[in-house]
């Protein structure tokens, strides 16, 4: 029971910036797990990516929106 207690007034704390508890009691935990990451399963999902190579922009990007790799890679274009 005192382990619980512990991990109500952790709750309590931890979860003060989202939502204030006060006086909680835990009746179950549940663990989650990190799942296991398999690549075959993800292609097997996603293919080979043929189908999704991007579409062009229709209204062009402004300049301060644009990134260092965006940048660099229209200066790459402009000097070829």
């Amino acid at each position: 029971d005192q382990l619980a207690e512990l991990h109500g007034k952790e709750i309590e704390k931890q979860t003060q910036g989202i939502f204030p508890l006060k006086d909680t009691h835990i009746r179950k935990v549940k663990i989650i797990k990190k799942p296991k990451f398999d690549i075959t399963k993800l292609m097997e999902l996603h293919g080979d990516g043929d189908g999704d190579a991007g579409v062009t922009m229709v209204v062009q990007e402004a300049e301060e929106a644009q990134n260092l790799l965006t940048a660099s890679a229209n200066a790459a274009a402009d000097d070829e």
